[in-house]
């Protein structure tokens, strides 16, 4: 047989055939199918009705005609020993279906998405069983619990004809207008779920709108019965259609084939289905992930920050990794990673708990040995197998020092101002979800002008590098990028570390977050211990003025004064121990009140005939932003007021 021209339809031959041998089962090179039998054999032919039988010296391709070869030549080409009892068996007999049919659906089982699991449809059927193909797919697919959408519309996804390497998607744009809406008699056939012949009377017009798309597809079937309609009917829904034609050359399709289609069909629904419902989950762990992840990165006084988040799969951001900036009272901040294990819907979500619970944590303002503590047991209480690595570290930009505890997390790395890069050692802790080992936070210095780097394993772990010599390289990075720019910007800095990461051999996620310190110059703080007195509120009006006069900040005298004479009488009726007053200057006037009690003021309505209860309104009404942070310790009440532009530190003088 000669190779097929392009001016061919499938399945034809080409001319000048007569007497010359068929080449086994053409293109089947190509897209072979896996039998389990012992080479040199082919796949068993399914539904050829051919009623003659064929030598076992030279088993022609299913549903094709042949000649007998010459006995010089079938000698020559007798099957191998280990094959002779496959080869002759007759083609077309329920026995080469059957093996047929297994070898073809675990063919088209290996496919692991919608896409691969139709091409290895394509490839099983062709040209064995078919002599094209075309697959049609319900649009939308139904996904989730939710009924498919009405009506019923079908819209080409792929094509196939001939061999392997003409098994294609749809031509481009195909998608964009090659639907077909069915209805009537076409539609109850379809959702039925079995499959039909072509050249039924009453689909004859959907069947002819369903091959018109492929110029290279006949209008209409030959004569015969050469035209399949297989629904690809999923678990419990209908999820396209798949025509299955062969050439007027070949023997038309038999009952028995529709058995084989119906075969072919439904495994194929099976992976669709399959695919569909991943691709539903793969959306809502997107979504999941994202709301897991910051928004945004806070602007703190004192620390400038950038983030960058990787997931392990370009398809999917499912994953543990995690990242945080969580502001504090007296413009402290706290700096989190995590890293949940596993890859899973389930990961993301027990990292959102825990993400959770350490921002709840940080809000109480508790030392980092303890967040880590309370977080252990809160994921114990989730389960004994969800386990996590963390670090969280709490940057005071007034006092330029840095608190930091580990629970089994890798250590971060330090660029010093001069360059010079530093992996931090801290004691590492156990795992969360360990449970029962101690927690140990240490103190350090945060100099003007460093960077902090925290960080996820996958960025220094692969299948190719261990993980601490990943580390080392980090380490490098830092100080290759300050050599070529001194204190070089956060977000160029994230992207040099990026370069990292070996794309091929990565397999994890990567969470960065990386941190520039700033610090706050003293000049801009004023800070008081007040013992709890009668006169201590007429006390902290008179240093409040003092220090609005130094910083030329008279325009705010009266309303400071008043404000902070309202919250510290109120930390004077509930305090033991003596009141902290703290004021700070940056782009707004901040003052923070702090006292040993730990009950948070709140507003109430105040009746007429009360002497008290207008404070708090005064605060809120006067105040730009006002707000109470219960302590370890105590509360803190704080309030923020507008400076205007003139009266804002200069860049001396800003931090």
């Amino acid at each position: 047989m000669d190779p097929r021209t392009p001016d061919q339809g499938p399945g034809r031959l080409s001319a000048g055939t007569e007497g010359r041998r068929v080449p086994e089962d053409l293109a089947a090179s190509a897209a072979p199918v896996d039998t389990g039998a012992a080479p040199p054999s082919r796949p068993p032919s399914p539904g050829s009705g051919r009623p003659d039988s064929v030598p076992p010296e030279d088993p022609a391709p299913p549903g094709r005609g042949t000649t007998r070869p010459g006995p010089d030549q079938a000698a020559a080409e007798r099957p191998a020993e280990g094959v002779r009892d496959e080869a002759e068996r007759a083609p077309g007999t329920p026995t080469d279906r059957l093996r047929y049919l297994e070898a073809a659906t675990r063919r088209i089982a290996r496919g692991i998405d919608l896409d691969e699991t139709l091409r290895e449809l394509c490839r099983a059927a062709i040209p064995t069983f078919a002599d094209a193909i075309l697959v049609h797919l319900r649009a939308p697919l139904p996904t989730g619990e939710r009924p498919p959408a009405e009506p019923l519309v079908l819209r080409l996804h792929s094509i196939a004809q001939g061999p392997e390497d003409s098994v294609t998607a749809a031509p481009p744009g195909a998608a964009d207008f090659v639907e077909l809406t069915v209805t009537g008699r076409f539609a109850e056939l379809l959702l039925t779920g079995r499959p039909v012949f072509g050249d039924a009377p009453e689909i004859a017009p959907a069947v002819t709108e369903l091959l018109d798309p492929v110029a290279s597809m006949p209008v209409s079937p030959p004569p015969g019965r050469r035209l399949i309609i297989a629904p690809l009917y999923g678990r419990r829904r209908l999820m396209g259609t798949v025509a299955l034609l062969r050439g007027a050359e070949r023997i038309a399709f038999t009952g028995d084939d529709l058995l084989v289609a119906s075969q072919l069909a439904t495994h194929t629904a099976f992976g669709v289905d399959e695919a569909a419902l991943y691709g539903h989950e793969a959306s809502l762990a997107d979504a999941l992930q994202l709301t897991m992840l910051p928004s945004s990165l806070p602007e703190t006084t004192g620390v400038r920050l950038a983030s960058r988040y990787l997931p392990a799969a370009e398809t999917s951001q499912v994953g543990g990794d995690w990242y945080d900036a969580i502001p504090l009272p007296g413009n402290r901040v706290a700096l989190v990673v995590g890293d949940v294990m596993g890859h899973s819907m389930t990961s993301a979500a027990i990292m959102g708990q825990l993400r959770t619970t350490v921002q709840t944590l940080a809000g109480l303002d508790l030392p980092p040995e303890e967040v880590l503590h309370q977080l252990d047991e809160q994921a114990q209480r989730l389960g004994s197998q969800h386990m996590a690595t963390c670090l969280y570290a709490v940057y005071d930009p007034i006092s330029q020092r840095l608190l930091v505890a580990d629970a089994g997390h890798l250590p971060p790395v330090l660029l010093h101002p001069d360059g010079s890069g530093e992996v931090l050692r801290i004691p590492p802790g156990a795992p969360i979800g360990v449970g029962g080992v101690p927690f140990e936070s240490v103190e350090m210095p945060a100099p003007t002008g460093a960077t902090l780097l925290l960080y996820t394993d996958g960025l220094v772990e692969s299948r190719g590098r261990d993980v601490w010599t990943g580390v080392e390289l980090l380490r490098a990075r830092l100080q290759a990028a300050a050599a070529v720019v001194a204190s070089p910007p956060l977000e160029m800095l994230c992207d040099a570390v990026l370069t990292l990461l070996d794309q091929d051999a990565r397999d994890d996620d990567v969470a960065l977050l990386a941190a520039r310190f700033d610090g706050f110059p003293p000049r801009n703080v004023a800070y008081w211990f007040l013992n709890p007195e009668p006169q201590t509120a007429g006390r902290a009006r008179q240093l409040t003025r003092r220090a609005l006069h130094r910083w030329g900040l008279d325009p705010l005298l009266d309303t400071t004064e008043l404000l902070v004479s309202e919250v510290v009488t109120n930390a004077v009726r509930y305090a033991n121990r003596p009141i902290a007053l703290r004021l700070l200057r940056t782009d707004v006037l901040r003052c923070e009140v702090g006292d040993d009690s730990p009950q948070v003021p709140r507003m109430r309505r105040a009746q007429s005939g009360d002497e008290g209860g207008r404070g708090l309104f005064l605060v809120d009404r006067l105040a730009q932003r006002w707000g109470a942070t219960r302590l370890s310790t105590g509360k803190v009440v704080w309030f923020e007021q507008p400076i205007p532009e003139e009266y804002r530190p200069n860049g001396r003088d800003a931090p």
